[in-house]
């Protein structure tokens, strides 16, 4: 049997070269033209056939720059035998040399069909696909070749270089759409940046306030949380997890959020924000009732009372009466231990059948009353700024200096903690409502120092 196909093999390479155009001599490369391109591979069971001789010609002459002599090397492989697709390849890099990248991608693609993992394939496509700068596919090609082929180091560092200029310019389109509002189009932007990068912590991070432009706190709190578990020292995103908790409610998470931001970069914005949330908690932790004070419309006298014990607990304390008159109707009430706390300090006493009548509403002279006994107990502790207010003398168009209740009206208005109506009228019996109730005790609190000045508490 072997005797009879050797002379057809030799038969057929005659028949194949009397019959083939001349061609040019084949040339010696020293300095490949393409040395970006990557020579296929001619499997083994292909190696002795006649194609491959044309093959390696094509290669030779496309490395020299004929691509004419190539072209004609590689089509010959091609018509000899069909299914030598190494010399397919040649041709879609032939076509990639003369800048026909829309022909060189057919030569890749078909051959990807049988071929899906000849690296030589990928890297062409790869090539064409860069050149109709379709970067984000090139890179998939490169990707994928050096997936089967490690030893393709120049097309590594050619994947790096693309997923760093990939990735610059997925976070250049994404700021620019969060810029301009383009909600949805930034989201998508910093989603495809991030399958670029998946460890860039500042992706997540600045992924997470666009969302919060959205308004979808959830996801803004996950990718903030992605991002601190890529760079636990990231403080934007440790601020931004704290801002989140807390305007959800979660004033312990929060405090704990801010606290590791400070711990990493000291400042007195975080600083502030830690306390503010300490306030937020313990303000939680007060009864419904008595957070809803500052909106309403009418304040009671067992919300005063809770005012002033929960925001002024220190003037109560040193003036505590042993003496104080029980009380009758306050042991049911919400605000039963601060009107007990008052009434001891003598900062609210019941009437005289013992009833403090806890829901009665809050006129201005009651609260102006509350107010000089409270400056009395600021005077003892900082004398210095009774000077301000102690034998104060106004005169109130609605309210004669022998009313038993002028000196208290005219010790809290010179004090700043209420004012008189532009027509000079204190209103006595105004009923005072939760803001302007609140309002007055922060000016108290800033007056004891218990907080600084314009920093009332909420």
């Amino acid at each position: 049997m072997r005797k009879v196909v050797r002379p057809i093999v030799c038969l057929t390479v005659v028949l194949l070269a009397a019959c083939a155009p001349k061609t040019a001599p084949l040339p010696v490369v020293t300095s490949p033209r393409f040395p970006e391109f990557v020579a296929p591979i001619v499997p083994a069971a292909m190696a002795g056939m006649p194609a491959a001789v044309a093959h390696a010609r094509g290669w030779t002459f496309l490395q020299a720059g004929d691509l004419r002599s190539a072209a004609r090397e590689f089509s010959i492989a091609v018509k000899t035998t069909p299914a030598f697709y190494p010399a397919e390849i040649g041709l879609g890099y032939v076509e990639l040399a003369d800048r026909d990248t829309k022909g060189a991608l057919e030569y890749f693609d078909r051959v990807l069909v049988q071929q899906p993992t000849d690296p030589s394939a990928l890297v062409g496509r790869g090539e064409a696909l860069l050149a109709l700068d379709n970067q984000a596919d090139a890179l998939a090609a490169f990707e994928a070749a050096v997936a089967v082929d490690p030893s393709l180091t120049e097309i590594g560092r050619r994947v790096e270089v693309l997923k760093f200029r990939i990735a610059g310019q997925r976070l250049a389109d994404a700021r620019a759409a969060a810029g301009a509002g383009r909600v949805d189009e930034a989201i998508a932007a910093y989603t495809a940046a991030i399958e670029s990068s998946p460890d860039s912590a500042f992706l997540y991070r600045e992924l997470a306030g666009v969302e919060r432009q959205r308004g979808d706190a959830a996801a803004a709190l996950a990718h903030y949380r992605t991002a601190v578990d890529l760079d636990p020292s990231d403080v934007g995103s440790l601020t931004g997890i704290g801002e989140l908790l807390e305007a959800g409610g979660d004033f312990e998470g929060a405090e704990k959020a801010y606290g590791d931001a400070l711990a990493i970069e000291p400042s007195p914005d975080l600083e502030g924000r830690i306390e503010s949330v300490r306030a937020k908690a313990e303000l939680a932790r007060l009864p419904a009732e008595y957070r809803a004070i500052g909106e309403a419309p009418q304040i009671t006298r067992g919300e005063l009372a809770a005012l002033i014990g929960v925001r002024l607990a220190p003037l109560l304390q040193p003036a505590q009466s042993v003496d104080a008159e029980p009380i009758t109707d306050a042991r049911s009430d919400w605000a039963a231990p601060w009107i007990l706390a008052v009434a001891r300090a003598g900062v609210m006493e019941p009437f005289a059948n013992h009833a403090f009548q806890p829901r009665a509403a809050v006129r201005r002279i009651d609260l102006a009353q509350a107010t000089e006994r409270l400056l009395t107990r600021i005077a003892a502790l900082q004398p210095g700024q009774a000077k301000g207010w102690e034998n104060a003398r106004v005169q109130f168009a609605d309210l004669e200096p022998s009313h038993l209740a002028y000196p208290a009206a005219s010790a809290a208005t010179v004090s700043g903690v209420l004012a008189a109506g532009a027509d000079g009228r204190f209103e006595p019996s105004r009923i005072v409502s939760g803001p302007e109730a609140t309002d007055a005790i922060a000016r108290l609190e800033a007056l004891a120092g218990l907080t600084p000045p314009g920093k009332a508490q909420q």
